[in-house]
């Protein structure tokens, strides 16, 4: 490593207190860490055109904003999910793209059974009705005995397998759906593969667990809905485009399905005025499923150190373009 400052990498956007994280770890690489807030590609332009490395939240780094980068040799996503950076583009000009595939596992998993648990017993609809002065079980029926219930995996890597072996000691069937994942993972953690029509069919409760790509969009649909139970719930803590938004607020409004339990949303925030806050039946938290203290320490301390390692010739242990590994020494 390399102590005096050769590199510089702009944050494009954040909502921490303070960037000190970052500045640490990457001093002890030899960068330093311009902070910006930009929202639009033109201002992620105007604060990185000059920038060896990019680390972005929100902000859109699209193509038209790689082309014109002079010197960029990594951009850096905090979190798992790179829909907001080009991937192709970035790879085009050799430019690594790197996330933080393992941080929040355990809260994300913890997330959809606190969801799935409150929405089952009704806990938010009794807590308001008894802030309104009304004491009566009766009012949140029909509850139905979680045991047995089948809980429908959208997606089978880390956090959904975390998911399912925390279901099964609420009796809990499992079943998922991953066309990508091995017949031996899923003999390993005992769940049952299924095709996609299967999954929707049976499930009780569906939790998405799979990234947005151009294949997943808006794979949650009218089409899709329409087969659901009348009495499942959708529960999502993965991203707000693979579940097309007016399709699922027919779906809730008319009875085709039961209910949602929401963390993420397409755009997030969601309008104030949009009619999907109107319904009871939906629970909702603002994309905060992957946090904790813990895992927030771990998020801009892993994006940072890869960076890090990524501006000094080694390999970036979250490499998404992996065809660019080669240019790269082991770490």
């Amino acid at each position: 490593m390399v102590s005096r400052a050769r590199w510089t990498v702009v944050v494009s956007d954040y909502n921490y207190p303070d960037l000190s994280i970052e500045e640490t770890e990457l001093a002890r690489w030899g960068a330093r860490v311009i902070p910006a807030q930009c929202r639009t590609p033109e201002e992620v332009l105007a604060a990185a055109e000059e920038a060896d490395a990019i680390i972005s939240q929100y902000a859109p780094i699209t193509r038209a904003v790689i082309s014109k980068l002079k010197h960029c040799k990594a951009i850096g996503r905090y979190g798992i999910g790179v829909d907001n950076i080009d991937v192709q583009a970035a790879t085009e000009r050799n430019i690594a793209v790197i996330n933080v595939p393992s941080y929040c596992e355990e809260e994300v998993s913890d997330h959809v059974m606190a969801f799935l648990l409150a929405w089952a017993r009704r806990i938010t609809h009794y807590t308001q009705e008894i802030r309104q002065g009304v004491w009566d079980w009766k009012t949140g029926r029909p509850i139905h005995r979680l045991q047995g219930q089948v809980l429908g995996l959208l997606g089978f890597g880390k956090i959904a397998r975390l998911v399912a072996r925390k279901a099964k000691a609420f009796g809990l069937t499992t079943i998922a759906y991953d066309p990508y994942v091995s017949d031996e993972i899923f003999a390993v953690e005992a769940v049952k593969r299924v095709d996609f029509d299967e999954l929707v069919k049976e499930s009780d409760f569906l939790s998405i667990h799979v990234p947005l790509t151009a294949e997943t969009r808006h794979l949650i649909n009218s089409e899709s809905l329409s087969k659901m139970k009348p009495t499942a719930c959708i529960i999502n803590t993965a991203r707000g485009g693979i579940v097309d938004k007016e399709a699922l607020f027919q779906a809730l409004k008319t009875g085709k399905i039961a209910g949602a339990c929401l963390d993420v949303t397409e755009p997030e925030p969601l309008d104030p005025q949009d009619p999907l806050l109107e319904l009871p039946q939906v629970l909702w938290s603002p994309h905060v499923a992957w946090y904790s203290e813990g895992s927030l320490v771990e998020l801009r301390s892993k994006i940072a150190q890869d960076i890090g390692r990524a501006l000094n010739g080694l390999l970036p242990r979250g490499l998404v373009n992996r065809c660019l590994a080669t240019q790269f020494r082991p770490s």
